[in-house]
């Protein structure tokens, strides 16, 4: 989606939000992690990033919200520091602006998506030419969800997220399918806690050989969750292996599901990736906010925030406003 002038020594990318339309835990890898079979969706909730030559050498980053860390704890400053010195040009610099919209902490993958932006932002600023597969490296490097917040849309996600496929013959905008996500602010969960306790609990059902990895992986290719994207078959409900763990833990998860399940007329229900955001999807962008007006006074009575989105078919993509 990269398509204007590469001189450009200013320009802005828009960093969508992705929710997990399946999460299921297969086991643990010979390097630790834990084996996945995904399908994760870029939604249209996007943070706005802002970059700039620096000539002095330095990168700096500035962000709207107060609550975020701007130091090297933050995705955007590694990924920047990682571009930089495989890049062998020390004297690069950057000034990055954040413009925070996803929620922080949210199971929404924003800081992911604000690292595989800047790989993308500071590729294009510095005018390395990585190629798209060389920055995908880095972004595994990175984390891994990162790899698909670069291109997005949707795909299934496997190993520990880094393996990436995407979904042929997808009709998502027939009908233009929507979400409805809420999130209270209280709450926050850490994704390697939940993997933890997940692991303490399920570990004895674990799969261990790569056979059985790939019949999952095949299960997951050709069922109905992948029929219904395509528009062949009606969504099944979501399977997110760490629901369970995260909503017994979590009373505002648990009260949140059971909002979004008073909306009959939703199509699926789910607690998108380590929590604590849960969402409805809907057939139609009016259906959920219909059900986002409805539901307004009791989500903001039980300390709710809530988000209105469509599903996207692309990751990171250049904003409207670049001069």
């Amino acid at each position: 989606m990269l398509d204007s002038d590469p001189r450009q020594s200013q320009f802005i990318l828009s960093s969508p939000a992705k929710i997990n339309l399946h999460l299921e835990i297969l086991g643990i890898r010979a390097d630790g992690f834990h084996e996945l079979a995904m399908v994760m969706q870029s939604v249209d909730l996007a943070d706005t990033l802002f970059f700039k030559v620096n000539s002095n050498a330095r990168i700096s980053l500035t962000c709207n919200n107060p609550k975020l860390v701007t130091d090297e704890k933050n995705l955007i400053i590694q990924a920047a520091q990682l571009l930089k010195s495989r890049s062998g040009l020390p004297n690069l610099g950057a000034i990055i602006g954040l413009e925070k919209r996803i929620p922080i902490g949210a199971g929404l993958a924003g800081g992911s998506s604000n690292c595989a932006a800047t790989l993308i932002g500071l590729n294009k600023l510095w005018n390395l030419e990585y190629t798209p597969i060389q920055l995908l490296n880095l972004a595994a490097e990175l984390g891994s969800d990162i790899p698909f917040t670069m291109k997005g849309g949707s795909q299934f996600c496997f190993g520990r997220g880094e393996v990436l496929e995407f979904i042929d013959n997808l009709k998502i905008k027939a009908p233009n399918r929507a979400i409805l996500i809420i999130k209270s602010p209280e709450t926050s969960v850490s994704t390697p806690w939940a993997f933890k306790q997940y692991k303490e609990a399920r570990q004895n059902q674990y799969l261990t050989e790569e056979s059985d990895f790939d019949l999952r992986r095949q299960i997951l290719r050709k069922g109905q969750l992948t029929l219904a994207l395509k528009g062949q078959a009606p969504f099944p409900a979501i399977q997110n292996d760490l629901q369970e763990i995260v909503e017994e833990h979590e009373e505002s998860v648990r009260q949140g599901l059971n909002l979004l399940k008073s909306r009959t007329e939703s199509l699926a229900i789910a607690m998108s990736g380590s929590g604590p955001s849960l969402f409805a999807l809907f057939d139609t962008l009016e259906s959920a906010q219909v059900a986002q007006f409805q539901l307004a006074v009791t989500l903001r009575d039980q300390g709710y925030e809530s988000w209105c989105t469509s599903l996207l078919s692309h990751g990171i993509y250049l904003d409207d406003c670049n001069e």
